[in-house]
């Protein structure tokens, strides 16, 4: 199911001078932030907790999210590269799966290991709080991936339709809407934070099972649905 070709393309792709760049731009904010807070406020719990959570999992990690799993497979439908990759005798499903595997890598890498940085640096992992959001960003990642990854299989604007979900949906309906926090990625994986952290400055709206249940249902239903997407495209190809 892994194809070391497909994803040495999908990591130049991704990993190309400008969309580096791009991905860099936030875990290094968010560093920098750390560093100016630690050094105005000192170690402090909550306010490390408050900023892990709304900038580093609530903004970060679904935006490097959008730009992985839509650049994974996006860019190459909008050119119509895709279809010298779909005439390789590579099986759509694994073609999927490894731009998934690719994708999940570059989020987690760019999103999960500054929220650590960041952690230590605000309060030195004080209550498990460094630890807890780096889970938090590591499962994030997954979900965040396959959801992506399926909008850049089945709309030539997936980068749109995926900030409008992590920015509008998630950060501003999440925050009002009390329901809507059911279905929000970010809840989920704050969930297995909250088990991670084992104190009150983590909490989650959404139960650790149910969390953990939407969190796969969801990674392997978008992953399921992006192959079959990538099928019937190359079946419309060759007819």
């Amino acid at each position: 199911m892994y194809d070391p070709t497909v994803a040495r393309l999908t990591y130049r792709a991704l990993l190309g001078r400008r969309r580096a760049l791009i991905l860099g731009a936030l875990p290094l904010l968010l560093i920098a932030i750390s560093v100016v807070v630690r050094f105005l406020a000192g170690a402090d719990d909550q306010t490390a907790a408050d900023l892990l959570g709304g900038l580093a999992l609530a903004t970060m990690v679904p935006i490097i999210g959008v730009i992985a799993g839509t650049g994974a497979i996006g860019p190459e439908i909008d050119d119509g590269s895709v279809v010298y990759l779909l005439s390789k005798p590579i099986k759509r499903p694994a073609i999927i799966f490894t731009k998934l595997i690719v994708a999940i890598a570059v989020t987690m890498v760019f999103s999960a290991v500054p929220t650590l940085v960041a952690g230590f640096i605000l309060n030195g992992n004080g209550q498990q709080i460094a630890v807890a959001y780096t889970v938090a960003a590591l499962v994030a990642s997954i979900a965040y991936a396959a959801l992506f990854l399926l909008l850049g299989t089945v709309s030539r604007h997936a980068v749109v339709f995926g900030l409008v979900y992590a920015l509008v949906w998630e950060a501003l309906f999440g925050s009002l809407v009390p329901g809507a926090r059911t279905l929000s990625v970010q809840q989920w994986a704050l969930a297995v934070a909250q088990k991670v952290s084992g104190g009150d400055l983590v909490t989650s709206d959404v139960g650790l099972t149910t969390a953990t249940v939407l969190l796969v249902a969801v990674t392997v239903l978008a992953t399921w649905y992006a192959g079959q997407k990538l099928r019937s495209l190359t079946l419309a190809g060759e007819e």
